[in-house]
């Protein structure tokens, strides 16, 4: 295993942590009830869940990019 397979492995885990570290925007019980989901009605998110949403889809963008660079390497 070369650096970038392991840099791969640590931003692998770092999004990991990051998508369980994020609240449920929906209830459980709602999911499998057939109930009226809220989930995709307008949410604005503020502090921490912003920063959380945006480091994950930075994270995720950066994911994909090694990836692919691990995969042509």
């Amino acid at each position: 295993m070369g650096w970038l397979d392991w840099l791969l492995m640590v931003v692998a885990v770092l999004l990991i942590a990051l998508v369980m570290i994020q609240e449920s925007k929906d209830d459980v019980k709602n999911t499998f009830s057939g109930e009226k989901s809220e989930l995709f009605k307008n949410q604005k998110q503020r502090g921490p869940e912003l920063f959380f949403a945006r480091a994950t889809m930075v994270m995720s963008v950066v994911f994909a990019v090694m990836a692919i660079l691990a995969l042509i390497r």
